[in-house]
């Protein structure tokens, strides 16, 4: 990683507003700032509801063209993505930008064979054509632990594990190596087993290209293995932002803590119980009336609920809340 160049994705103030005629818009997405750099992975960290996979489809401009206000910036090597052209863009995605989405099912073609789909993004981005298309497919399908990748080449979505279709929309995003690849709750719907194999997968794949990695997740267990860096999104807003064990060893933000506090432990005794954080994720307030976590928080002070709470540098991370946990406030195990 080279320490001159400056953060190969820079999201600045993103927004993302949902508009209706007749209907006040409701804003998925408020003001989100981070970074990443060369090699970096990232991980960003909600419930759902939070924003997460909005702000991953306003990165990748994959978000309807109309209804919805985006605002901000985007800079990928210093090109503002919000306001390229369509053909640029389109250049961009695939090639030097790639995604993994969250439900392969829904995500691939059900009536199109997988080498099909997979030769399709050598064919658009790589300029390859035929045999060379298809042996290209073949080697990316046996990259990510496919058995017997040739005889899968002629198969449909269907006739797939569920844990092989998630393989194959891994190649699908490494067909071109990008230098930046957003991974949206790729292991949903998986069960334990496969969820490990896919998560090594990654980081596999990540360390041998060099890529920067994205990783949207609502699983902290995901986010200890994997993630340099960690954003906690709640309600469309960063309200923490720490290194991976700095935010696991110390979490300041309330929400952070009711996130670790919630993820069952093995070394717990037997009959122990589970700390939910209390309420859902649509008791919140808005953001312009105070801090949106109030209504379930249980550090809540008067002025929570006086006006937004700012985003503030302490202490090496960024952190918004006016009554953060203290040392003396342990997580429960």
């Amino acid at each position: 990683m080279s320490e001159a160049r400056g953060p190969l994705l820079d999201v600045r103030d993103l927004s993302v507003a949902f508009t209706r005629k007749g209907s006040p818009d409701v804003r998925a997405v408020d003001g989100v700032t981070f970074t990443v750099s060369p090699g970096e992975t990232v991980g960003l960290v909600g419930e759902s509801g939070s924003g997460k996979s909005v702000t991953s489809l306003a990165v990748m401009g994959l978000l309807p063209p109309r209804g919805v206000r985006v605002g901000g910036q985007v800079l990928f090597d210093s090109d503002d993505l919000l306001t390229l052209p369509r053909d640029r863009m389109r250049d961009i995605r695939g090639r030097d930008i790639a995604m993994v989405f969250q439900d392969p099912m829904s995500s691939l073609n059900p009536v199109v064979p997988i080498g099909v789909q997979v030769a399709e993004v050598l064919e658009r981005h790589q300029d390859l054509k035929g045999e060379p298309a298809r042996r290209g497919a073949e080697d990316l399908l046996a990259r990510v632990g496919i058995p017997d990748p040739r005889r899968r080449l002629k198969e449909y979505p269907h006739q797939l594990s569920g844990g092989m279709r998630q393989r194959a929309l891994i190649a699908m995003a490494l067909a071109c190596k990008p230098r930046l690849l957003i991974a949206d709750e790729p292991t949903t719907a998986l069960d334990v087993t496969i969820q490990a194999q896919i998560i090594e997968l990654l980081k596999e794949l990540v360390q041998d290209t060099g890529a920067s990695l994205v990783m949207i997740t609502h699983d902290l267990g995901i986010v200890a293995g994997l993630c340099d860096t960690v954003h906690v999104m709640y309600s469309g807003r960063v309200v923490e932002s720490a290194g991976r064990r700095e935010l696991f060893a110390e979490p300041h933000h309330p929400y952070t803590g009711g996130l670790l506090a919630s993820v069952p432990r093995l070394d717990a005794p037997r009959g122990a119980p589970l700390h939910p954080i209390p309420g859902s994720p649509t008791d919140v307030l808005q953001w312009s009336d105070g801090c949106a976590f109030a209504p379930r928080c249980p550090n809540r002070i008067e002025p929570c609920t006086g006006g937004p709470p700012p985003l503030e540098s302490i202490g090496g991370r960024s952190l918004r809340c006016l009554n953060p946990l203290t040392e003396s406030e342990e997580v429960p195990a």
